[in-house]
């Protein structure tokens, strides 16, 4: 038989002479033929050994899934494929796999030895695909093999896998929830994952399986609110909505102090919109005119929320605009719910489906806000071309808006509406204009004459809705309009739409005794057509009868008892009923008349006008931007939005223990500045004591490397002891000299002198570490301006720089004992030698180097011409910045090169991307013409080589200005042992590894050049190493401690190969760009 394809999704037609003919035309017998044939040439394709051939058919067949054609009779010959070792073709196996899992069970169970092989495989799309295809065979049975598949690759190196498992969850839980116990400890786990691939899947699966479990989220908050800006757009969707249930359990209403405001709407009203102009002003003004209640101070947490959600309002992704803007309506203040406006305003320019959301909220915070919206009243007025939903929407808008300043122009709107050949829009129009009028009561008389004026429109829909509205705005004031009834009351010969018939008829028998000769006759017409009308209209003439009886019987007697007699043998029971019952309350009968004596009290009670409302007003306890709030009803899985508690809970639950050397308090900050004295002496030993004395700080390798201990250089220890001893000695003689020199600083060179002694004798006192980072930027400021200062005046701070100039000052790795460094003194060669393991160049290290390893010099951040005389320069110190160990240390550098002082330079107001945050220098009071000054300023750059852009502020200008790091400024050095290295390095592979080949000139083929350009470019510890042509070096980024490796084999013959291993992927790839260049130069 021939092996020529018979049938494919490709192309129809015959296959070998003498076959049966399969094609696309029916008269081909292709539909009634058996498909024995079907997809024959794709089974051979699988079956064969060539990987090119597989390749092809699964790509073909993944195409027929996604055109939605039917390829599961395909599955035995797919399966098989699973093993294959072709990674392309794997992939593909998996994607076939995960479509059809659920629908052919029995077979997919038998490859599930294949899948569970996947979960181990190296390549992590594979393992995640394994994964995903075994949570798509819903088959109790395998509920064990899942569990234990789900808490592997909870813990697997790779945040993908993470991702899947965390995906396979709330599966797992619809098919057994008696599992939900050992979900909710893989939740728990996944919760802590720092990588923002997972945090959104997670997030999600603790929605499905327990969002009870509040309790888990505690620990979790402040980096869930950190992590959102980074996380992928449906992430931050879930997220958001969670964390605005959680936010309402948590934390105090931030408007709990506005009921003042509220006893009084207009003036509640009013206020609403100066807040928006004027900030939290008024809400003061509120908290002080209610002394007996608290004032009321916004949580942290609760704050920490809304400013990391803010950013996302500019989010390109709708769901997240939409879900911002709930949550700032539900938990942010009364005066900063004004920042969404803008940003839904801008979603109204999307597709009609968005619009069509973003208008049914818009319409429920408008009734609520008014004051919100209203600077954007146009960009609701409604297009020719918007769909009817959105018409109506955008009109309910309107009316919510409109108030007694914008009623003009909303009304002179809806006039132009009323041309519009969409009936229903019309309708809803007029009904619009009937509510203006209901709500602002200067413009009733001009709606109502507008509505009668429409009573003559031709279209029949327009006048009959026009009918429906003035009756309601009728029982207002009837009174005063009986010349409208009257018009009314002619215009039941003309109109045909039952609902106008039946209000017309109200009116007139509600009104009856304002029309006393129109409505009998209008009676009379109505008995004559009775039995043609519709049974809304028949109740109503029935109505008007009854009325007419009990107040001008004389006339109306015969025509009631005709109209209840037609009634009487009605097809409708409900009408029978009618007149069956309005005949024995308005007729007495001899047997009993109890109710007729009360007949006019009955029919002719005087009823309450009627309250034209907003169909949208009782939706505001449905979540905004939920399903529920949609369809305005609660639908399936829907979770309530708690109230706010009456007192807060405890907020400590959100703290999480942090190692000892990186806390410090705003309290503790704010002691320091009142001691200086202390701050100064324990300056030095405070830093390198805790770091020392915190072992949980990090892992066990990590502490151990702090003592150096895997440096491998033991003599290392005692040479920086003895060095440091010469030093301090040293350090002591130059302090006494300047003293003699300069009397006039006698204060600054005594708290010099006594920081020198400390240095010797260490510091033990409990507190070291927090008063030390306090007041490090205020010394290491002194210090700057001593090293970087080409020529200082007389009048310069040279004693307190003395102290400063430590080692090399790296608090998480040098040993305790070194200590402050004078600066004449130059480190020994033999020093520098002993530290070439610890990445650092192995020339004499000066002291006017600062940093651990020579960075990139200073850079000009203002030049003194744009700054008329101020010139500022910025370098990366690569310190660890004490105020927080997530910044990277900048010390700027400012020199005044003009005739005047300059006053006040500090930090204005920045202008950061998300994420990116600065801690200010202090204020710099005062600099004098031709003197330079050095200030400490700590930016973490959220790991990422954004510019964070700022003002410099002196007391007459501001200065605009960026600072850019290289990407090599984003991490600390790490030392680790060359095992510890291989076994990091092992978990970094797949997409966390780039390499990249070069040449290095015969220049660089000297081991110390290479160490220095590489830890030059990047500030990265060297790992010892066994072989002599290899370089190893260390790193974690400052943000989130992710691990950055870099290899360099330099082999003698042939390219060299550089191999960066992180997390960070952006990162990885620059910082081989970064190297490759510097080390070709």
């Amino acid at each position: 038989m021939s092996a020529a394809p018979a049938y494919s999704e490709d192309k129809g037609g015959a296959g070998g002479p003498g076959e049966p003919e399969y094609g696309h035309d029916p008269a081909s017998g292709g539909i009634f033929s058996s498909d024995y044939k079907r997809h024959d040439d794709l089974k051979e394709m699988l079956d064969t050994n060539k990987d090119s051939l597989k390749l092809e058919a699964m790509k073909r067949i993944v195409a027929m899934i996604a055109r939605g054609k039917n390829a599961s009779d395909l599955f035995p010959a797919v399966v098989k494929n699973v093993a294959c070792k072709n990674i392309e073709v794997k992939k593909l196996v998996y994607v076939y796999l995960v479509r059809y899992a659920e629908e052919q069970q029995d077979l997919a169970l038998l490859s599930i030895s294949t899948f569970q092989r996947g979960l181990k495989d190296p390549n992590q799309l594979i393992r995640a695909s394994a994964l995903r295809v075994l949570s798509s065979i819903r088959v109790p049975i395998i509920v064990p093999i899942m569990m234990l598949a789900i808490k592997e690759a909870a813990s697997d190196m790779s945040p993908y896998v993470r991702k899947t498992a965390a995906h396979a969850i709330p599966k797992l839980y619809s098919l057994d929830s008696d599992q939900k116990d050992q979900l909710i400890e893989v939740i728990e786990k996944l919760l802590a994952d720092k990588t923002t691939l997972v945090a959104g899947s997670v997030v999600m699966a603790f929605e499905e399986v327990c969002p009870e479990r509040i309790d888990l989220i505690h620990k979790n908050y402040r980096k869930l609110c950190n992590l959102l800006i980074d996380v992928e757009e449906w992430g931050q969707v879930v997220i958001i909505s969670m964390l605005t249930r959680y936010a309402r359990t948590q934390f105090l209403s931030p408007n709990q102090n506005e009921s003042l405001l509220e006893e009084n709407p207009e003036k509640a009203f009013y206020g609403s919109e100066e807040d928006e102009v004027k900030g939290p002003g008024p809400e003061e003004a509120a908290a002080t005119a209610l002394p007996a209640r608290k004032p009321y101070v916004m949580d942290p947490d609760h704050r920490l929320l809304l400013r990391n959600t803010k950013p996302l309002l500019q989010s390109r992704s709708a769901a997240v605009v939409m879900a911002v803007a709930q949550l700032y309506f539900h938990l942010a203040p009364k005066a900063e719910v004004g920042v969404i406006a803008k940003a839904l305003v801008r979603l109204l320019r999307s597709h009609s489906e968005v619009q069509y959301v973003v208008l049914q909220n818009v319409a429920t915070m408008s009734i609520k806000r008014r004051g919100m919206f209203e600077p954007y009243l146009k960009s609701f007025y409604i297009r020719s071309t918007d769909p009817t939903q959105i018409k109506i929407l955008k009109l309910e808008v309107l009316t919510n808006l409109a108030n007694e300043t914008n009623i003009p122009t909303v009304l002179r709107e809806f006039q132009t509406y009323i041309r519009s050949m969409d009936k229903d829009f019309v309708a809803a129009t007029i009904q619009a204009i009937g509510r203006c009028a209901t709500n602002i009561g200067r413009v009733r008389d001009t709606c109502l004459n507008g509505l009668v004026q429409l009573l003559s429109n031709r279209d029949e829909l327009v006048v009959a809705e026009s009918v429906v509205v003035i009756k309601k705005l009728l029982q207002m004031q009837p009174a005063q309009h009986g010349e409208i009834i009257k018009h009314l009351a002619k215009l039941t010969d003309n109109i045909q739409v039952p609902m106008a018939r039946a209000s017309i008829l109200w009116l007139i028998g509600e009104y009856c005794e304002h029309v006393p000769r129109i409505a009998p006759d209008v009676l009379r017409k109505m008995a004559k057509s009775f039995t043609a009308e519709e049974d809304i209209v028949k109740l109503q003439v029935i109505n008007l009868a009854a009325k007419l009886y009990l107040t001008n019987s004389k006339q109306t007697k015969l025509l009631t008892q005709y109209v209840l007699s037609l009634a009487k043998y009605d097809q409708n029971y409900d009408i029978r009923d009618r007149a069956r019952f309005t005949r024995q309350l308005i007729v007495p009968s001899e047997q009993g008349g109890a109710l007729s004596r009360h007949a006019k009290k009955l029919f002719l009670a005087p009823k309450p006008a009627p309250v034209l409302e907003s169909s949208f007003k009782d939706r505001d306890h449905f979540q905004l931007g939920s399903l529920s709030h949609l369809l305005n009803a609660k639908a399936t899985g829907y979770q309530e939005l708690p109230d706010w508690p009456e007192e807060a809970p405890d907020p400590s639950v959100r703290n999480v223990e942090v190692p000892e050397w990186t806390k410090c308090s705003n309290r503790e900050k704010r002691k320091e500045k009142e001691k200086p004295f202390y701050s100064d002496s324990e300056g030095e030993s405070g830093p390198t004591e805790s770091a020392d004395s915190n072992p949980e700080s990090d892992s066990e390798s990590d502490s151990k490397s702090s003592s150096e201990s895997s440096s491998g250089d033991s003599s290392s220890e005692s040479d920086d002891e003895d060095e440091e001893k010469g030093r301090s000695s040293e350090s002591e003689q130059s302090e006494e000299e300047g003293k003699r020199k300069k009397m006039k600083k006698r204060k600054t060179v005594a708290e010099g002198h006594r920081e020198g002694s400390s240095s010797d004798e260490g510091s033990d006192s409990s507190s070291s570490s927090s008063e030390s980072e306090v007041t490090s930027e205020s010394e290491e400021e002194q210090v700057e301006s001593t090293s970087w200062r080409r020529k200082t005046p007389p009048s310069s701070k040279s004693a307190p720089a003395a102290k400063e100039i430590s080692l090399l000052d790296l608090e998480d790795f040098t040993p305790p004992s070194v200590q402050a460094v004078s600066p004449p003194t130059i480190v020994s060669t033999s020093l520098a030698t002993d530290l070439e393991g610890l990445t650092l160049t192995d020339s004499s290290l000066v002291p006017s180097l600062l940093s651990p390893v020579p960075g990139v010099g200073r850079q000009e951040l203002l030049h003194r011409v744009a700054g008329e005389g101020l010139a500022v320069e910025y370098a990366f110190s690569r310190q660890p910045f004490p105020g927080d160990p997530h910044m990277v240390s900048v010390h700027i550098h400012f020199s005044n090169s003009s005739e005047n002082p300059i006053k006040g330079l500090r930090v204005g107001t920045p202008k950061l991307p998300a994420g990116i945050s600065i801690q200010e220098f202090p204020e710099i009071e005062s600099l004098a013409p031709g003197e330079s000054t050095t200030a400490v300023m700590g930016i973490n750059f959220c790991d990422s080589t954004q510019a964070a852009n700022f003002q410099l502020c002196t007391q007459t200008r501001q200065f605009y200005v960026s600072i850019q790091p290289p990407v090599g400024e984003l991490m600390a050095p790490v030392f680790m042992s060359e095992n510890e290295f291989k076994k990091e390095q092992g978990k970094l592979t797949g997409m966390n590894e780039i390499t990249e080949k070069l040449t290095l000139p015969d220049t660089c083929r000297n081991d110390h050049i290479v160490v220095q350009k590489v830890t030059t470019t990047a500030n990265l510890g060297r790992v010892p190493c066994g072989t002599s042509d290899e370089y190893r070096f260390a790193g974690k980024t400052l943000t989130s401690g992710s691990l950055v490796l870099l290899t360099l084999d330099a082999r003698p013959a042939g390219a060299a190969q550089l191999t960066v291993n992180s997390e960070k992927m952006v990162i990885g790839t620059m910082l081989v760009k970064d190297v490759v260049q510097a080390l070709t130069q």
